[in-house]
C-alpha cells in the first residue's frame, strides 16, 4: 500500500479577491473537500500499510511463537492497530477522523482478504461481524495495561488471546514488553506525521 498526504495552503474564502468574473464559491468548495477527503485516504491507507508490514514480522512468529496462521496474523494487525488508535485517542478531530478511517479499513481489508480466499458471499459478513467482536474485545483487554504502563497484565491479556492459554508465556511476555515499547515510540512523535499517514514502528 502506498499513501501521500496533499499539503499546502489555500486561502480562506473571504481572503479570494471578490472582482474575479464567473468564479463562485461553492464549486471550490467542494474542490477543496474532495482534495481533502483524497488526503484522509491517502494517510489511512499509508497508516495501515505500515500497521500490515510491522504484523508481519517474522520474529513475531519465528522466535516469539505468535501461531503463523490467519487468526495469529490477524491478532498482530489487531495489536499494532490498537496502540495507533492509542496513539490518536488523545489528540483532536483530525486525529478521531484517522481513527475512524483505520478502523474502517481494518474491517475493509478483512472483507477483501477472505473473498480472496474463496469465502463465500453469504459467509463473508458473519466472519467480517466475528473479527470485529474480537477487535474490540482486543482494545479492551489490551488499552488499560498499555495505558498503565504494566507488563504483566498486558502478558497475561496477550497470552490469552494470540496463545490461546496455552504453550510457554515466553513468547507473550516479550510481546508485552515490544508492544510498550512501540507505545512510547509513537506517543514521542508528534501527532502531525502520523496524520500524514507517516508513521513507524520499530523491528522488535
Amino acid at each position: 500500500m502506498i499513501g501521500a498526504c496533499l499539503s499546502g495552503s489555500v486561502q480562506a474564502k473571504d481572503e479570494f479577491p471578490q472582482f474575479i468574473p464567473g468564479i463562485t464559491w461553492e464549486p471550490l468548495t467542494m474542490i477543496l473537500s474532495l482534495f481533502k477527503r483524497k488526503a484522509s485516504r491517502n494517510s489511512v491507507r499509508a497508516v495501515y500499510g505500515a500497521i500490515v508490514a510491522a504484523a508481519r514480522h517474522p520474529k513475531l512468529y519465528a522466535d516469539w511463537g505468535v501461531p503463523d496462521t490467519v487468526d495469529g496474523r490477524y491478532d498482530m494487525i489487531v495489536l499494532h492497530t490498537v496502540l495507533v488508535l492509542d496513539r490518536l485517542a488523545s489528540e483532536g478531530r483530525a486525529a478521531q477522523d484517522l481513527a475512524q478511517g483505520l478502523t474502517d479499513e481494518v474491517f475493509a481489508d478483512m472483507d477483501r482478504s477472505l473473498r480472496e480466499m474463496g469465502v463465500g458471499d453469504l459467509s463473508v459478513g458473519k466472519k467480517v461481524r466475528r473479527m470485529a467482536e474480537v477487535f474490540y474485545g482486543r482494545v479492551q483487554a489490551y488499552s488499560g495495561a498499555l495505558k498503565s504502563g504494566d507488563s504483566a497484565a498486558l502478558a497475561e491479556a496477550l497470552y490469552r488471546n494470540v496463545f490461546a492459554g496455552t504453550g510457554s508465556r515466553d513468547g507473550s511476555g516479550l510481546l508485552a514488553d515490544h508492544a510498550l515499547r512501540l507505545r512510547r515510540h509513537l506517543h514521542e512523535r508528534p501527532i502531525g506525521p502520523i496524520l500524514s499517514g507517516e508513521i513507524d514502528f520499530p523491528d522488535p
